[in-house]
């Protein structure tokens, strides 16, 4: 598929750029856009012939019944047959237009939004940060529909072309005066229609962003909206989403205003150009050179030319916020960062996995290093904690050991095996990642757990939920495990979340798990709890924990203390508070908070 510039379009290329793209959309469709042609087309032709029908009842059954008093009976019959015949081939015609045209649309744009979703779940964790949700969600919804705008009127305009040319040669073949006046109307039409086309562009272009960061603005407010309320924003939000929709309104009104200006001309030259015919007809039967029956079909031909020649309006008038479309789903479509994954995916026993690190570091697009030299071990069935201070590179490590990012030096491995040369399909079923944030979908608990995943029912859901202490709550639900949960969980607390999203890695039986400060919202003893049950139990996997409570970090086999993105000490919970006074600081600083937190809340409950 061709692509379109990446720039603003220039005047000089915005019909090149909307013909490309229109001429991508067909070779998507072109069955679909074939049926619609084909369909305007024989209604268009069919309309022409309603023209020399009229001429010829006129010519032949009007005009000798007024001379003679007599009406031809045949000929009238022969009239009505044939106005009938062309009304129904019209309507059949009519319906295949629209009917290829509506299916035709429809189909790209889908075509175009599951690209733009499969290139969504390609690109990395990265790139998703840098754009706002209601920008994305723009480019899959408006974006599309600005993109194909034109594919609704194209079928009609192809017939509209092709009636042109027909009409061209039935103007030359009876008159040339009338066969000028025709030369004359429809350049300067399609000259009106390209000059608006050109004017428009930069308007749709502003007017298409702006719907995306309306949509980004909305997206956040609604998204924040219990930290909306909680700090009293609701009205300096409402001022910011007001601004923001308030500038896209006067951006729609400028391209009103504009088609206001365009759109009487093009809308009124055919009319102008119809009675021009009729008087230039009018002054050629008077001299002899046209019959009666050529002056009434070329007078009904220019009037059912006027109608559909703004067809081609509505296709040029359409193509500016096409090309505008289509270059910001370009942009998606050519973004670069695809993790591409191995075909390697060795056979296992079922047991736990080994992961290791192998003088990773990663730094950030900035240059900005998170870690460096980091090389440790968590071997099969052993769980070890990560510590450290805000920053030290904890969660880059969680998420690199899942393959969400890929290090910049050095090399991650599952078993021996770098996790790069992994199907997907295999590092999916063998590592799990929990992070703090829980993600639940607005759906059942079930469907929350299971997310369709062969292999597990309800038996492996219930003990995937007791391993994550998170069966009892379940069970007390009012309708268990079919219970809807809301969006993002509101129904729930943060620790039944925690504990939901838990019990879901849980439920893929992985053999790594890594818990990225996952449990932070359960209660202290909860907590010890499920990671005590987790580290014994029998379809115990390696862990990899991001830990803050001090119960927690007793219960790894290792600890790694981590200090500016760099591994500064490793041991036992013991070792390292006995002889590594900034992991000692470290673990008291993070016991007494909570222990004021834990205060504070039983003295405001």
């Amino acid at each position: 598929m061709t692509s379109l510039d990446g720039t603003a379009p220039a005047t000089a290329n915005l019909l090149r750029q909307g013909l490309r793209n229109i001429g991508d959309m067909i070779r998507i469709e072109p069955k679909r856009f074939a049926i619609g042609a084909f369909g305007a087309m024989v209604n268009t032709a069919t309309t022409l012939f309603v023209s020399y029908v009229i001429g010829w009842v006129v010519g032949q059954v009007a005009v000798p019944a007024y001379e003679n008093g007599e009406v031809a009976v045949g000929a009238v019959a022969i009239g009505v047959a044939a106005l009938l015949g062309t009304s129904v081939l019209r309507f059949a015609s009519m319906c295949a237009r629209r009917i290829g045209a509506g299916a035709m649309m429809f189909q790209v744009q889908a075509h175009w939004r599951r690209q733009v979703t499969r290139r969504y779940l390609a690109l990395p964790v990265s790139w998703h940060q840098k754009h706002p949700t209601g920008t994305l969600l723009s480019n899959a919804n408006a974006d599309v529909e600005a993109a194909t705008r034109p594919l609704a009127p194209l079928p009609f305009a192809v017939g509209t072309i092709f009636m042109i040319i027909v009409a061209m040669g039935v103007f030359v073949t009876i008159d040339w005066a009338i066969a000028l006046v025709a030369v004359c109307m429809f350049p300067v039409l399609f000259t009106l229609n390209a000059v608006f086309a050109t004017k428009a562009a930069p308007r749709a272009k502003r007017a298409q962003e702006l719907r995306a960061e309306v949509s980004a603005v909305g997206h956040e407010s609604f998204d924040g909206a219990l930290v909306v309320k909680a700090m009293g924003r609701e009205t300096a939000e409402t001022e910011r989403f007001t601004a923001s929709t308030e500038e896209l309104r006067d951006a729609m009104i400028g391209v009103g205003r504009l088609r206001a200006a365009f759109e009487p001309a093009i809308a009124g030259l055919p009319e102008l150009g119809t009675l021009l015919a009729l008087l230039v007809g009018l002054a050629r039967f008077e001299t002899g050179a046209m019959t009666l029956e050529e002056l009434v079909m070329v007078s009904f031909m220019f009037s059912v030319l006027a109608f559909p020649i703004r067809a081609i309006g509505w296709v040029l008038g359409d193509l500016p916020t096409s090309v505008v479309g289509r270059r910001r789903i370009d942009h998606v479509l050519a973004a670069a960062g695809d993790m591409e994954y191995g075909e390697n995916a060795p056979e296992h026993d079922g047991r736990a996995a080994k992961l290791e690190f192998d003088s990773v570091a990663y730094a950030y697009p900035d240059g900005t290093e998170a870690i460096r030299d980091v090389s440790f071990t968590v071997k099969a069935g052993r769980t070890v904690a990560l510590v450290g201070a805000t920053g030290s590179g904890k969660s880059t490590l969680a998420s690199l050991s899942a393959r969400l990012t890929d290090p910049t030096a050095g090399a991650v491995r599952i078993d021996g095996v770098d996790v790069r040369e992994l199907t997907h399909p295999h590092l999916a079923a063998t590592c799990s990642l929990v992070q703090q944030i829980p993600f639940i979908f607005d759906d059942t608990v079930r469907s929350n757990l299971a997310l369709n995943r062969p292999g597990i029912d309800d038996t492996r859901i219930w003990a995937a939920l007791a391993d994550a202490g998170a069966d009892k709550f379940v069970g007390d639900l009012e309708d268990g495990l079919d219970t809807e949960v809301g969006e993002r969980g509101t129904t729930l607390s943060g620790g039944q979340r925690q504990r939901l999203t838990l019990a879901r890695a849980l439920a893929g039986q992985p053999r790594l798990l890594v818990l990225d400060d996952a449990t932070s919202a359960v209660d202290p003893k909860v907590e010890s709890q499920i990671l005590s049950g987790l580290k014994h139990s029998s379809d115990a996997a390696s862990v990899l924990v991001v830990a803050y409570r001090r119960a927690t970090i007793a219960l790894a086999d290792e600890v790694v203390f981590l200090d500016g993105g760099r591994i500064t000490a490793r041991g036992t919970h013991a070792e390292l508070l006995a002889g590594h006074q900034p992991y000692a600081d470290l673990v008291t600083a993070y016991e007494q908070a909570e222990a004021e937190r834990e205060f504070d809340e039983e003295t405001t409950a």
